[in-house]
């Protein structure tokens, strides 16, 4: 297999052929971001991704059941090129029961719903995409690439496609400044996008990012433990979903959650409220134990 770097990949891909279709991230811009420092973005050549996969069906070609593309957005390589990994894929592991990959919302748009419907019958079951935030100037400064209506757009025809869309925000991005107007925005795009799934990480600083640099200035403040739980808290206070898996159990977060939304809202509530009045350090997780 090709691997260029270290691999990211969601939690939920723990037991999936991990497919590099990409190099890097076809953005690569977002101030908080350091994963794909350095790294030259590029679309893998067919023939290396098809030698990749023929690699592995050699083993696992009737027990394989889930791919994820990677690297960091596979979803912009052109249509006629991921069609064609996705045949290659269901031809050499006919047992497939979902493909998966990141999506950025520049992504998503430049897709036709024709186009996304027409990979999720070759088997695009899921798609993963970071929202960050609901705050439009902060969105800005963070250099996402693209707007509150867009990301909300981006996640509508993910979904209207039939792909189960699965996105994420970063608790503490606002800053302490910036806290309660990025939750509570953070809040309405979730409500507004109504996904399958989201996620809710804690902010890591990495160094040699643009927002690392602004904390050493002392143009950005982290947020607490504690004021972490209290973001977390207003966003599902005051989220609206039809039906959503949210979790914050991600390694980057204080206090492992887990919910189906609105089902378990009040009892999740519950849970952060007593952790708050406690302020109770033992019931977090250990500062040193957190990762990206």
């Amino acid at each position: 297999m090709y691997y260029e770097r270290m691999i990211i990949r969601p939690p939920s891909e723990a037991n999936s052929f991990l497919l590099p279709v990409t190099i890097g991230c076809s953005h690569n811009k977002c101030t908080f971001c350091g994963t794909y420092t350095g790294v030259k973005f590029r679309i893998r050549p067919l023939e290396d991704i098809k030698r990749d996969i023929d690699k592995v069906a050699q083993h696992y070609s009737w027990s394989l059941r889930r791919v994820f593309l990677e690297d960091g957005d596979a979803l912009i390589a052109p249509q006629p090129r991921l069609v064609e990994v996705l045949k290659y894929l269901n031809k050499k592991f006919p047992h497939l029961d979902r493909i998966g990959t990141y999506a950025t919302p520049q992504a998503a748009l430049i897709k036709s719903i024709d186009e996304l419907k027409e990979l999720n019958r070759l088997g695009l079951k899921i798609a993963y995409m970071g929202v960050e935030t609901g705050d439009e100037e902060l969105l800005k400064k963070i250099d996402k690439g693209a707007s509150y209506d867009q990301i909300v757009e981006a996640g509508r025809k993910i979904r209207q496609a039939g792909i189960t869309l699965s996105v994420t925000v970063i608790l503490g991005l606002g800053g302490v400044e910036g806290s309660q107007n990025h939750a509570l925005k953070t809040a309405q795009i979730l409500s507004d996008i109504d996904p399958d799934f989201a996620g809710a990480l804690t902010i890591l600083l990495v160094p040699g990012t643009p927002l690392h640099r602004d904390w050493e200035k002392g143009k950005f403040s982290l947020i607490s433990p504690f004021q972490s739980l209290e973001e977390l808290r207003l966003i599902i206070q005051t989220s609206s979903f039809t039906n959503c898996f949210f979790t914050a159990n991600h390694a980057s977060n204080y206090l492992p959650i887990k919910a189906r939304l609105p089902q378990q809202k009040a009892a999740v509530l519950k849970l952060i409220d007593e952790v708050l009045a406690t302020k109770d350090m033992s019931r977090l997780r250990p500062e040193f134990t957190r990762a990206l």
